[in-house]
């Protein structure tokens, strides 16, 4: 548990270093490397099939088992308390709350100034949409829906998973969903070399998800936020998105906050249609966006928390 806390404290203080020596940056690189000498554009739909299958299965291998061999040695020195600041480092970079927070804050100081070029081209750094022509609404809904979302992977899922496996499972899981972001799209080139990548992130993600959905609701009234309804649109709305973990995050930040989510966009000047979330109660408006922060924060302490319990009881057999 500790270990989990100093990862969360050193990430809240100091956050993500930029470096192309990063862990996940490495482990983009690798996959980026492996995908070089996998695809080939005349393969068959099977074989790039099959080839998408192996990237995953080696980059997910070799990241597990790297992590776990450093640890080792680390393990070595024989110092407790070296060993466990080793793993709360390495822990911190498989997450992300102050870069969300970050990126909120950033695009929320725009909006405040009626900035909106600023704002739009901000917010295309953390969407992949177009964002050249949205209203000061759409880039909060647009930003609110990443920081829901990106709570999942960002924050809740590698705590899950470190707490089921330590420090090894979660990279594993932050090697599978950057392998997601990178070869996991329905695309021409990756319909079928990203299959399988974007199958693992879903089975994945699939516990954390909904564990984050309820998460919200607890912070919604911790907060004095709309609890209820955001009970009410988890339940609802949670299985609209087209993604089978993404409605979990939104629907519940969407009742809490009294907005909806959702709605028109446009990729690469083509508008396709998401699934609404949440009632418009109130309009979109900047001030969601450190709203949306502050159940991110309040759903990761949360997780923390029962973390905690979870390990007192688990001492205590």
């Amino acid at each position: 548990m500790i270990t989990a806390v100093l990862a969360f404290l050193a990430d809240t203080l100091i956050g993500d270093p930029r470096s192309k020596l990063h862990p996940v940056v490495l482990i983009g690189s690798l996959i980026a490397s492996l995908e070089r000498s996998l695809y080939h554009e005349g393969d068959t739909d099977r074989r790039k099939l099959w080839a998408g299958g192996l990237l995953a299965v080696t980059v997910l291998i070799l990241v597990y088992n790297m992590t776990a061999c450093l640890l080792q040695l680390v393990s070595l020195l024989g110092n407790q308390y070296v060993t466990v600041l080793a793993e709360a480092v390495l822990l911190s970079f498989t997450i992300s709350p102050r870069s969300l927070a970050e990126a909120g804050r950033e695009i929320y100081g725009y909006l405040e100034k009626g900035d909106m070029e600023n704002a739009r081209y901000k917010v295309g750094w953390i969407v992949g949409r177009d964002t050249d022509k949205l209203s000061s609404g759409e880039v909060t809904r647009a930003t609110v829906e990443t920081v829901a979302e990106n709570t999942v992977d960002g924050v809740i899922a590698p705590f899950f998973f470190f707490l089921l496996g330590g420090v090894p499972l979660a990279f594993l899981y932050r090697a599978a969903n950057t392998l997601d972001s990178m070869v996991g799209y329905k695309n021409d080139k990756y319909l079928y070399f990203g299959r399988i990548s974007a199958r693992i992130d879903d089975v994945l993600n699939y516990i954390p998800a909904r564990i984050t959905g309820l998460l919200f609701v607890l912070s919604a009234m911790l907060l004095r936020l709309d609890w209820r309804n955001s009970w009410k649109m988890l339940l609802r709305d949670a299985g609209k998105h087209p993604s089978p973990n993404g409605g979990w995050a939104e629907a519940s930040v969407a009742g809490a906050l009294d907005i909806r989510l959702g709605g028109y966009n446009s990729y690469f000047g083509r508008e396709s249609f998401r699934a609404y979330m949440g009632e418009p109660i109130e309009e979109l408006a900047p001030k969601h966006i450190p709203g949306c922060t502050r159940l991110m924060y309040t759903a990761t302490i949360l997780f923390l928390f029962i973390m905690h319990i979870i390990q007192q009881v688990y001492m205590m057999q």
